[in-house]
């Protein structure tokens, strides 16, 4: 009497677990494309990064010798000293102007 329930039940199992397996297969298939396509990626990503360094060391070091790169660096030398003594100026005088305002009354 149960027997067409049983096999129904059974049928509809094996329809759904069939399922199951393909989506499992087709999203396994799919990662592993993507998992290929950004290794690609990224080892090409590598190889710019790297012909790229290789070009800026070139420059670097042909850039080292050369005497407006000297005449800059002592100009930023200047600056940067310039930059420390107003500092701190700025430091004292907002030190001295925190004192004043201390006895300021504020609204």
């Amino acid at each position: 009497m149960w027997d067409w329930a049983i096999w129904g039940t059974l049928i509809l199992s094996a329809v759904a677990g069939t399922g199951a397996v393909a989506l499992l297969v087709m999203r396994g298939g799919e990662a592993w494309r993507r998992f290929r396509s950004t290794r690609r990626g990224v080892v090409d990503a590598l190889g710019e990064l790297a012909a790229k360094a290789e070009a800026t060391e070139e420059r670097a070091a042909a850039a080292g010798d050369t005497a407006e790169l000297q005449e800059s660096l002592a100009r930023l030398r200047v600056s940067l000293a310039r930059l420390a003594v107003l500092r701190e100026a700025l430091d004292e005088a907002q030190e001295t102007f925190g004192r004043v305002t201390a006895f300021v009354p504020h609204k």
